[in-house]
């Protein structure tokens, strides 16, 4: 397997969202978890027995993933696709994405997959194009890119730190990425696929809220619990962008009122306390003020199959707001069931992800009662 192409894979699988993401940042110094008073640091450094909890030991934590590795059939497929379409077949590619079905979540993963692949070579996308001008993955695999590479010149910094010219290009083509997207939604009309391009480019093209929303009927008409579309729509509807803390909260609510079981989609209010953070730390706070709504999302998550991409991520999230609103026994679980992963959001914020992983479910272990491995709950495996 060639160096590129396991990058790609370990970027892409077990990714939480869409590409074109803006950049999280955090407090200097926070400690995660909340605030502790001396004893209890003192308490977690000296005292604290993970295996007394049914957690892993310290020595096997793992800050190099946020959860397991993906099986080797999945692995060895996306690299016969990879050698397939740089030979210049396409073939395999469009069979890939095609075998996803209506399965609309997973269709766009393997789309992004392509994308990754199309960065290094787009030669046999074109191709695929030429030959199938009426295939709806190929035209929107095309919208997708255009979008893409439009983000990647623009950058993640906040707008009033792109430099101007590398602005003016990114709004430049940003229209020709909107077009394809619309093309490709008229080859297809079931494929949301290129409702969620549009909405992603119309975040950078400023439109209006009605503008959007008409976008957003169109898309959730075709898949109405679409992951990356709804984390596209909540950037839209945070401050930073065209709406404001209530807004993306209040999206965020519904999400999660709606979830289907077997989605990760409660997953999106996780994501709107996170944006909170990155513009000012108030997601901590918000926490507190939403024990029951957090509990909930736990709840739904635990409904989610273990292999799902985004399922890690959301949990190392979760346990971290749920002992930010207090909740240490569900905060607790979720450190059971995260296993011996730490390479994720908030703990590799940290100069030392281990340390802030194993603090932060130290601080959970001493607010509740003394427990073996609680019988039937299983941790990721290793």
């Amino acid at each position: 397997m060639s160096l590129l192409v396991s990058a790609l894979i370990i970027g892409l699988i077990g990714a939480v969202v869409g590409t074109y993401r803006t950049r999280s940042r955090s407090r200097s110094g926070s400690r995660f978890g909340g605030s502790a008073r001396p004893a209890v640091d003192a308490w977690v450094r000296d005292s604290f027995v993970p295996a007394a909890y049914g957690l892993v030991p310290r020595e096997v934590l793992d800050a190099g993933r946020p959860g397991p590795a993906q099986p080797l059939h999945r692995i060895k497929e996306m690299q016969a696709v990879a050698d397939s379409a740089w030979s210049g077949d396409w073939r395999p590619a469009a069979s890939y994405v095609a075998a996803a079905g209506d399965d609309w979540d997973e269709r766009w993963s393997r789309t992004e997959v392509l994308q990754e692949i199309a960065c290094e070579d787009d030669a046999w996308l074109e191709a695929w194009r030429s030959e199938q001008p009426r295939n709806g993955d190929a035209a929107t695999l095309h919208a997708s890119m255009l979008v893409h590479r439009a983000w990647e010149i623009r950058g993640t910094a906040y707008a009033n730190e792109v430099p101007d010219e590398r602005m003016r290009q990114f709004r430049a083509m940003l229209p020709q990425a909107m077009n394809a997207a619309v093309d490709a939604s008229r080859i297809d009309v079931r494929h949301p696929g290129p409702w969620v391009v549009m909405i992603t480019a119309a975040r950078a093209l400023s439109y209006s809220h009605n503008q959007f929303r008409t976008l957003w009927a169109e898309l959730t008409a075709r898949a109405p619990y679409h992951y990356a579309g709804h984390w596209q729509a909540l950037q839209y509807w945070c401050g930073k962008w065209h709406g404001s803390d209530r807004l993306m909260l209040d999206f965020a609510r519904l999400a999660v009122e709606r979830a289907p079981a077997g989605s990760p989609l409660a997953g999106m209010y996780l994501h709107a306390l996170r944006e909170l953070d990155s513009r000012g730390g108030t997601g901590g706070a918000r926490a507190r003020r939403s024990r029951a709504l957090l509990e909930r999302v736990a709840w739904s998550l635990g409904q989610v199959a273990p292999d799902n991409e985004a399922l890690p991520r959301l949990r190392h999230l979760l346990a971290h707001y749920l002992l930010e609103a207090r909740s240490h026994d569900a905060a607790l679980e979720q450190f059971r069931l995260i296993g011996r992963w730490c390479g994720a959001q908030p703990w590799n914020e940290s100069d030392d992800p281990v340390a802030a992983f194993d603090h932060a479910r130290g601080l959970a272990a001493k607010h509740v009662k003394r427990q073996a491995h609680p019988k039937g709950t299983e941790t990721m495996p290793l």
